[in-house]
């Protein structure tokens, strides 16, 4: 693990986190608001909390450059699916984002902006001032980057394992060289002042040297 792939690590699980606590606070309101007037809840809207809850527990738990850290590309490839999902879900609500939609100024704008408090007749978003259409879009655009984010994450956490792994094969397969079990000795020198002779320890051995003759 270099420094570069640590630092980036962080960088992008701050990312996920901000994106993912925007679009968790965002629908999370918007989903309060619904259950105040009574209304149905769009199952597109709870699993856009569900996804929000657990990138930002995942992100937060996993933003430790650590080994570990890394070894969760697989969960970051099945959020970033998940994310995939979320944004092509709200993004078919409202036809790319825009707030002209029969869905968006009876559904979401209407109750963004609380006007079942006093009942107004809707032909357009006009009739409701357009309300919610910014929190809408900034939904949609933090739904896009967090999905981005987590493609990142995954493509680099498999990186670093895969070459964690390699190396670790390598290190595995070539190990440490064996020590010489043939290393010389020096034979014992003669009490009588005869010369010395050296012996292997192998199995060959040298036949000593004759002794001198004692005075």
């Amino acid at each position: 693990m270099g420094t570069g792939s640590k630092v980036g690590l962080v960088l992008f699980r701050v990312w996920q986190i901000i994106c993912a606590a925007i679009v968790l606070g965002i629908l999370s309101r918007f989903l309060l608001l619904v259950n105040q007037a009574g209304a149905w809840r769009d199952g597109r809207i709870i699993y856009g909390i569900i996804t929000g809850s657990i990138s930002l527990v995942f992100s937060i738990v996993f933003i430790v450059p650590f080994l570990y850290a890394f070894m969760g590309f697989l969960m970051d490839f099945i959020l970033w699916i998940m994310w995939l999902v979320l944004f092509s879900l709200l993004a078919s609500r409202t036809t790319g984002g825009r707030c002209s939609s029969h869905w968006y100024y009876d559904y979401w704008g209407y109750y963004w902006g609380r006007w079942w408090l006093t009942p107004v007749r809707i032909t357009g978003p006009w009739d409701i001032a357009w309300a919610g259409c910014s929190s809408w879009r900034a939904a949609l655009a933090f739904s896009f980057l967090a999905m981005i984010g987590y493609l990142v994450t995954a493509i680099l956490g498999a990186a670093v394992v895969s070459k964690w792994r390699n190396k670790d094969k390598n290190e595995r397969r070539t190990g440490t060289p064996a020590v010489n079990s043939t290393t010389q000795i020096s034979g014992p020198t003669n009490v009588t002042g005869g010369p010395t002779h050296t012996g292997a320890v192998g199995g060959t051995t040298t036949a000593p040297s004759q002794p001198a003759n004692v005075v």
